[in-house]
């Protein structure tokens, strides 16, 4: 017999749907635990039945009665109407309770399960379609420096330089409001959470307590000024929250506009923009816009400047992070570090601290040796997008390592080819997660977007094509090893091995400079 979890959490089955459902005849049945997987369900949870893509939930209803399910929350469709269920619930001897429209309301139930996390934290909300991860990292960063700030993202859930890798099956409400709680339990006295427009959509987020809301920006390519595509509604619906105290958005993305108009009255608005001659929007009561941005041969120096109806100041720091994609992801910090009320000169102390987010144009090396940036460009623009803001340091060189994925979309493979090779003065070409797929076809499909192949080196083994890159830069040159970034493992089809880009850069250098003395 399976134990009784150990879980601080425990409710009357009544007081938890109060509002929700009628528990009935089961109203005393204790509580430990909510799951929306009946194949993770521990003893003594509710199993939360959902209709999804392909089943309903409630086809694995005896697998939960098999693990200790203590009851079944299930959403009420035309093909499990509430005869069905009275009949499931008889068949099971299992109380089995229909809920319109459960999922939207998981959110709700699991951020009463365990007692409001997000409202006992500063939670920041930083949505957009790109920039975020960046931003959450930095946020933390800074934010750290006077009190414990959470991350909750695509690298991983915990604190900045301690996280945890979520797996697929935990990006559901419930693991989210059991993560907001973990790290309140560890200390956490704010958090800063990626928002993606697509797990919005999905009311992931529905009873998230945010006190910041922070637009990035929307993917040059994206519909604007239309709330019919999903993203954009989903977006605005974060903005929409009347107990937000503070909007931060992007002046230079013209979706702000449409944003400001979805913000209530009552929210604070604060825009950032790159542009020294930035309008602010008619509602901004706070303006932060960059005077100057000078790239330096490994960081930036921003010139920046604060705006308020009581006055402007003025305030410049370096970073070590580079590219005009981290200035504007540092500007959005910085504006969010005013919007709780930091003047802006210590503002930007505490800012020039913060250091590269894990493979999102990290810099290694540089100075008397190549500097190497690691970023997980794995598409055509981003890729592109990585070049260009390299190039803005002025390298003499810029060497590229780049593959793609096995199982990807085999169009944009002679896309990240063709930018590859006209951004870079050298490149090659290795495997990235080939999966399942040979590696050999792969390297084939990016080359036929080469317009001089040539010239480029091919070396599948990933590692030594990061060492062979190296190798071949000098003091001034630049590497740029796109792809992997952050992660741990080359997926070969079965074969799962660990494998960091960062890792092997790290070893790579100190060969350099074991050679170079």
């Amino acid at each position: 017999m399976m134990a009784l979890p150990s879980d601080r959490h425990a409710w009357r089955l009544a007081d938890l749907l109060a509002g929700f459902a009628d528990a009935g005849q089961a109203g005393d049945r204790q509580v430990w635990g909510l799951s929306p997987n009946s194949r993770s369900l521990a003893r003594g949870a509710i199993f939360l039945a959902c209709q999804g893509q392909t089943a309903h939930g409630l086809e694995f209803a005896e697998e939960a009665r098999q693990r200790g399910a203590c009851a079944i929350l299930a959403e009420m469709t035309p093909s499990w109407s509430a005869d069905d269920m009275a009949a499931l619930q008889a068949r099971l001897g299992l109380p089995v309770i229909g809920l319109q429209g459960l999922r939207a309301r998981i959110s709700a139930i699991a951020d009463r399960f365990y007692g409001s996390p997000s409202a006992a934290m500063e939670t920041f909300g930083i949505t957009g379609t790109r920039g975020k991860t960046s931003v959450a990292h930095l946020l933390a960063q800074a934010l750290s420096i006077e009190l414990p700030c959470g991350i909750i993202g695509t690298i991983g859930n915990g604190f900045a330089g301690d996280l945890r890798a979520a797996t697929e099956g935990e990006s559901d409400a419930v693991h989210l409001q059991e993560s907001l709680e973990s790290l309140r339990l560890q200390g956490a006295r704010a958090v800063a959470v990626e928002v993606s427009p697509a797990a919005l959509g999905r009311s992931r987020f529905a009873a998230v307590h945010f006190s910041h809301a922070i637009f990035t920006s929307l993917d040059p390519k994206a519909p604007r000024h239309t709330a019919a595509t999903g993203s954009a509604e989903a977006m605005l619906r974060l903005f929409r929250n009347p107990e937000l105290s503070w909007g931060v958005l992007n002046l230079d993305d013209a979706f702000s506009e449409a944003i400001l108009r979805a913000t209530p009255p009552g929210v604070g608005v604060a825009g950032f923009s790159l542009r020294p001659d930035a309008e602010a929007l008619p509602r901004c009561d706070l303006r932060v816009h960059a005077r100057a941005i000078h790239a330096l041969p490994r960081g930036l120096r921003l010139h920046v400047v604060g705006e308020t109806p009581s006055g402007r100041t003025e305030a410049c720091f370096d970073s070590d992070l580079i590219g005009v994609c981290n200035a504007a992801n540092l500007l959005a910090v910085l504006t969010v570090l005013l919007t709780r009320g930091l003047p802006l000169a210590r503002a930007a102390r505490e800012l020039a601290t913060v250091r590269a987010v894990p493979g999102r144009m990290e810099c290694f090396g540089g100075e008397q040796a190549p500097l190497v940036v690691v970023d997980h460009a794995r598409h055509p623009e981003a890729l592109k997008r990585a070049l260009i803001n390299l190039r803005a340091h002025n390298p003499r060189r810029v060497i590229t390592i780049v593959g793609c994925s096995g199982g990807g979309d085999r169009e944009t493979r002679p896309l990240m080819g063709a930018v590859a090779e006209h951004w870079s003065d050298g490149l090659i070409l290795t495997d990235d997660n080939p999966g399942g797929e040979c590696g050999e076809a792969i390297i084939e499909d990016i080359l036929a977007g080469i317009a001089e192949p040539g010239r480029v080196r091919v070396e599948r083994q990933r590692g030594l094509a990061i060492r062979v890159s190296i190798a071949l830069a000098g003091t001034g040159d630049a590497v740029l090893v796109a792809g992997k970034g952050h992660e741990t493992v080359q997926d070969m089809g079965e074969l799962k091995l660990r494998f960091s880009d960062r890792a092997q850069v790290v070893e790579a250098l100190r060969e350099w400079r074991e050679g170079h003395h």
